[in-house]
């Protein structure tokens, strides 16, 4: 059992580390302004016409924390309420279970937007609709400096091209949860299961991307490049932090059965040992 104590220092410490996390995406968004880097006032790859999202912001973030509150949490609850995972907490058996998977989320989500919005902020590469939201009065050759009569919010916004925040955010996300039901999900019935719900989730993260193209608010480099730091972000994470494949013995287990046990065959069991 984890001393009350401790398992209040563990948790500030959780959160105290997701927020130094944040930090950069926070101050990026707040206090910094994108690079302005010159352009050429012909550069076809810039000169599209302004669209509107096919995937907003606020339909990327629905989907991806409906999907993610979904099958964490069902996932978690079946699991513990089935003793197929333990946890050494004093605390609720499946707010404990569900906590340590939302937080290892978290965080990697909160290093996949810190490292998008640094390299966005410090770029500054105009997004494929960049001339028509800046519209210049004279613009010709090529401008160091450009002086856009546009909205300075869309202006500003315009010049955040590279890398995709869409593409990351929704690749991390989902690449999160295609992990965490394949560690999870092992079920005999679920053969085919598993692979049907990864694909949906990967797919959803892809098509994502796809649009952000199609919508003119990306080159296709951007949304590239977005989409395997996103993945790698998400490996990272289930790899290092969550240990989703790490596979222990039940703690009803002694160490030596445990060994034994361990030779002949894996082990279905997993074993949380942490702070809740």
């Amino acid at each position: 059992m984890t001393d009350p104590k401790k398992t209040k220092l563990f948790v500030l410490v959780d959160v105290l580390c997701v927020t130094v996390a944040s930090l950069p995406f926070v101050i990026m968004n707040i206090v910094c302004q994108p690079y302005e880097r010159g352009i050429h006032c012909q550069d076809e790859s810039i000169g599209y016409p302004v669209k509107d999202d096919t995937i907003t912001h606020v339909t990327l973030a629905a989907v991806t924390i409906t999907c993610t509150i979904i099958i964490i949490s069902s996932g978690e609850v079946y699991l513990v309420h089935s003793k197929k995972i333990h946890s050494n907490s004093t605390f609720n058996q499946y707010l404990s279970a569900i906590y340590k998977v939302l937080g290892s989320f978290l965080f990697g989500g909160a290093v996949s937007q810190s490292l998008t919005d640094l390299a966005k902020y410090t770029i500054g590469r105009p997004r494929p609709h960049f001339l028509a939201v800046c519209a210049p009065k004279v613009c010709k050759g090529f401008v160091a400096s450009i002086n856009c009569t546009g909205d300075p919010r869309e202006v500003t916004e315009a010049r955040l091209s590279f890398y995709s925040g869409h593409s990351s955010f929704g690749m991390y996300c989902m690449l999160f949860l295609a992990f965490y039901v394949q560690a999870r999900l092992c079920a005999k019935w679920a053969r085919l299961l598993r692979p049907t719900i990864q694909f949906f989730l990967v797919a959803f993260a892809v098509y994502v991307g796809y649009t952000r193209v199609s919508d003119y608010k990306h080159h296709w480099s951007d949304v590239l490049v977005g989409l395997l730091q996103g993945a790698l972000i998400a490996v990272l994470t289930v790899r290092y932090v969550a240990n989703f494949f790490k596979v222990n013995p039940s703690p009803q287990c002694s160490r030596q059965e445990a060994t034994v046990n361990e030779e002949r065959k894996p082990s279905n069991n997993y074993r949380y040992s942490g702070p809740v």
